[in-house]
């Protein structure tokens, strides 16, 4: 069989990807080494609820054009994702608001809360330059980025421990750049997106895949490097099976270093290992779906309860701990680590790629960028549109 399109991987990019080249009028195959689409928006049901496995996603975007292409194939409820902070016995509101400051400091106003801040900053920003004996303030690490940006208090409540275990390096060894900005809403909202559109498709992200890839051939179980005939690292040209099915092109969305063999070093990435549990005796564990922990001495960094995400209201319920964690061949990569050591090596990887005219790279472990579901979507629609 003659297919115009491999395409490896069942996650978002690649079944919009297929979606949009079947309607063009392509036949293309789609496999993914799992036992189920969706990749890492997968939720089943369990007890009623859609158990989001492999950590929360929720629908965000100010792009009108991608709201529209997602509500073609799901129906969107009206989920505000709100979290709440713990620290020690002490709960804020996220994102940072008035909600959080008025917590913290026990004030009532916007300038109430901006005095504390910036007087707080300042005095941080004092400090460092009198410790490296300079006049002039230039953050050096995370830490005294964030410090410089949000003072002290926040800083230790609400971004040290999380970060640290979010990146499993102490705040010092991180570089400034992550945290470029500190979002600071000085009004009473805990809506933590700013984005016009958003909301968890009902009956969950899998049935929303699996009406996209729709009359779309999909196996699932095969790994891609099992599955193609290869020359050393890379698939032998002419691309076929080694059951004698024919491709024109190949989209890959794995991992870019990994479709070449590693050849020029390995990109890191950080990954996160998943604590589930059902609890069928208790309706209402923690009263929101999102539950960040901000210690370093709790080793998760949130619980998530997954029947908040659609109003669930039956009996039981389910939640899960994350756990940073860091990748090693073999696990899950969730988040790249895109400073410059591993950017640099990635823009190598692509140079290389570029020399491979019929594949194609997506989604986040193919174009190694960190992508909210969104821009997934975007993506995959630039992509369709530069292959027309």
């Amino acid at each position: 069989m003659h297919y115009d399109y491999l395409i490896v991987g069942a996650g978002l990019f690649g079944a919009v990807f297929a979606r949009e080249m079947t309607d063009l009028g392509k036949k293309v195959l789609v496999i993914d080494k799992r036992d189920h689409i969706a990749g890492n928006i997968y939720t089943e049901s369990r007890m009623g609820i859609n158990v989001h496995k492999y950590g929360a996603h929720i629908f965000h975007t100010s792009d009108k054009e991608v709201w529209e292409y997602a509500c073609r194939f799901a129906e969107f409820n009206n989920y505000i994702n709100s979290p709440v902070a713990v620290y020690k016995d002490e709960l804020y509101n996220l994102p940072f608001n008035m909600n959080t400051f008025s917590k913290m400091w026990g004030i009532k106003t916007p300038a109430q809360a901006r005095a504390i801040i910036e007087k707080q900053a300042e005095a941080e920003k004092d400090r460092i330059r009198k410790e490296k004996g300079t006049e002039t303030f230039e953050a050096e690490n995370l830490e005294e980025q964030a410090l410089s940006l949000a003072g002290r208090d926040i800083y230790e409540k609400l971004v040290k421990g999380y970060t640290e275990k979010q990146w499993g390096r102490d705040c010092k060894q991180l570089p400034a750049f992550i945290i470029r900005r500190l979002p600071m809403r000085f009004i009473y909202d805990n809506n933590y997106f700013n984005d016009r559109y958003q909301g968890i498709p009902m009956g969950g992200y899998t049935e929303m895949v699996n009406k996209m890839l729709d009359g779309i051939t999909v196996k699932t179980g095969v790994d891609y490097y099992d599955f193609v005939k290869m020359e050393g690292n890379v698939p032998a040209e002419p691309f076929e099976s080694v059951a004698g099915d024919r491709f024109g092109k190949i989209l890959f969305t794995g991992m870019i270093d990994e479709f070449f063999g590693y050849k020029l070093g390995t990109l890191e990435y950080r990954s996160l290992r998943f604590e589930t549990e059902d609890l069928e005796d208790v309706d209402n564990y923690q009263g929101n779906a999102v539950v960040n922990y901000t210690e370093r001495e709790v080793p998760y960094t949130r619980i998530i309860e997954h029947k908040h995400f659609e109003y669930g209201q039956g009996k039981g319920t389910i939640i899960t701990r994350e756990y940073p964690a860091e990748w090693k061949y073999g696990d899950e990569p969730y988040y790249p680590m895109n400073d410059d050591k591993n950017n640099e090596l990635y823009a190598k990887y692509k140079e290389l790629a570029e020399e491979f005219g019929n594949v194609l790279f997506g989604g986040r472990l193919g174009q190694y960028k960190y992508y909210n579901m969104d821009q997934v979507i975007r993506a995959a629609l630039d992509m369709v549109a530069a292959e027309k």
